[in-house]
């Protein structure tokens, strides 16, 4: 695990805080698909990417969801160190995108590291801002883009978050994630197939305008 940590964050944090998050984090290895954290669940670690990526999703009343961000190597959620700070329940999901390795370190270093580290401060605002900004995005995507627009984009992003241009995936899937209808997102893939954009095949799409 150390060999791991200091490869994803050496270049973020400076050695002592290092070796306090292999003494007192725990490591996990999560299967692609499974849900890490719901909406109204209380928060008890931070988790920080080793390898892999997390879907995270803002989930409605009725159950709906719409994707706002994936989290990969190097990353943590923004959304959780909020609720942390706040020490207030969940108001996100967050779901494997792809086999998951994490550092999972106790909510109450949190504060304590804030203080204590300098880089562990830049590290928590710099994730805010870089969040905040791909929720803007998402917000900006609805707003303004047309929903072909949006589709093609999130296919993208999500290759590249898996590093694979073949996405094993269902229209059913794409419409949860983009809020939609299976029926739209069926109609709008066969038309950027033919534009040449995207490539179906039975139970996964190829994406060839990356």
């Amino acid at each position: 695990m150390k060999n791991e940590l200091y490869n994803a964050y050496s270049f973020v944090f400076e050695e002592e805080l290092l070796n306090e998050i292999f003494k007192i984090g725990t490591l996990k290895h999560i299967r692609a698909g499974e849900i890490i954290l719901t909406a109204e669940e209380y928060i008890t670690s931070i988790p920080l990417l080793l390898d892999g990526a997390i879907k995270i999703s803002r989930v409605d009343n009725d159950g709906d969801e719409l994707l706002l961000y994936f989290l990969e190597r190097g990353d943590t959620c923004a959304l959780t160190l909020t609720c942390c700070l706040n020490k207030s329940k969940s108001d996100i999901k967050a779901v494997t995108e792809k086999d998951t390795k994490l550092i999972m370190v106790p909510v109450e270093k949190m504060e304590e590291w804030i203080v204590k580290y300098k880089s562990w401060r830049t590290f928590v605002f710099q994730s805010y801002n870089l969040r905040l900004k791909e929720m803007l995005d998402a917000i900006d995507s609805i707003a303004f883009l047309k929903m072909d627009k949006r589709l093609l984009q999130y296919l993208q992003d999500k290759a590249k978050v898996n590093q694979n241009e073949i996405l094993q995936i269902t229209h059913q899937e794409i419409a949860y994630d983009l809020h939609t209808s299976r029926v739209v997102i069926s109609r709008l893939l066969k038309t950027l197939e033919l534009e040449g954009k995207i490539s179906l095949r039975r139970n996964s799409i190829v994406i060839l305008d990356l």
